[in-house]
C-alpha cells in the first residue's frame, strides 16, 4: 500500500480558464507523493465551457488522482468528523467563493468542505482567480488574510491593461504554499510582479 506525505483536499470552483493549469498542478503534486482528493463545486462539476467539458475535466482528474472526488454537500460534511484532509486548497478560488467564505456562507460543496476542514483547525490554502479582486473582492482578500488557518498562494495581475482588477494565483507555487501553511506560515511575497503585457 502506497504511503503518502499528506492528504490534500482540492476544492475546485468555476474559474474555467484555469482548469488546464490545475490539471498540470495536480499531476505534479501526485508525483511528489501527495494524495489528492478533488472536491467539485456544482458549476465546476457540471458545466461544459469553451475550455473543457465537465466530463473530460473530471475524467482526467480521476486518472491523475485515482479519486472520483466529492460531489455533494452531504459528502463534504463528513470531512470534519473524519479528519479526512491534512490540508485543503481551493484552486481555483473564484471571487464568488471567496466572498461567501469570508461571510461564512456555506451553500456549495467546496464551501462545506472548507467549513468542515477548518473546524479541525487545519490549514486552508486559497489560489484565487477572479476579475474583481482589486474592486469588489479586495475587502474580502484583506479580511481572509487576517483569518487564522487561511493562507494564499502568491498572486499577480494577469492582464493589467485589459483587466486591471483581475488577480490570478501562480499555480506553480501551490506546493510551496502548502508546505509553508503546514508550518503555519504564509509564503512570501504574496503579491508578485504583474505578467508582461505580451505574456502568452
Amino acid at each position: 500500500m502506497e504511503e503518502y506525505k499528506l492528504t490534500l483536499g482540492l476544492g475546485i470552483t468555476g474559474s474555467f480558464c484555469t482548469f488546464g493549469k490545475i490539471l498540470r498542478t495536480t499531476e505534479a503534486l501526485v508525483q511528489k507523493g501527495i494524495k489528492v482528493i478533488p472536491v467539485y463545486s456544482r458549476h465546476a462539476g457540471t458545466l461544459d465551457t469553451r475550455f473543457m467539458t465537465a466530463e473530460v475535466f473530471q475524467n482526467r482528474m480521476q486518472e491523475i488522482t485515482g479519486e472520483r472526488g466529492i460531489q455533494s454537500i452531504v459528502q463534504a460534511e463528513t470531512i470534519g468528523p473524519s479528519g479526512l484532509f491534512d490540508v485543503m486548497a481551493i484552486a481555483p478560488c473564484t471571487g464568488n467563493t471567496m466572498a461567501k467564505l469570508q461571510q461564512g456562507i456555506v451553500d456549495t460543496t467546496v464551501l462545506m468542505a472548507a467549513k468542515a476542514h477548518l473546524r479541525n483547525e487545519k490549514p486552508l490554502v486559497l489560489a484565487i482567480s477572479t476579475n474583481d479582486a482589486l474592486s469588489m473582492n479586495l475587502r474580502n482578500i484583506g479580511l481572509l488574510m487576517n483569518m487564522k488557518h487561511i493562507y494564499f498562494v502568491p498572486f499577480r495581475q494577469d492582464d493589467y491593461q485589459k483587466k486591471p482588477h483581475s488577480l490570478v494565483a501562480d499555480f506553480s507555487r501551490l506546493e510551496e504554499t502548502i508546505a509553508a501553511a503546514m508550518k503555519e506560515k504564509q509564503l512570501q511575497p504574496v503579491v508578485l510582479s504583474p505578467m508582461p503585457v505580451d505574456y502568452k
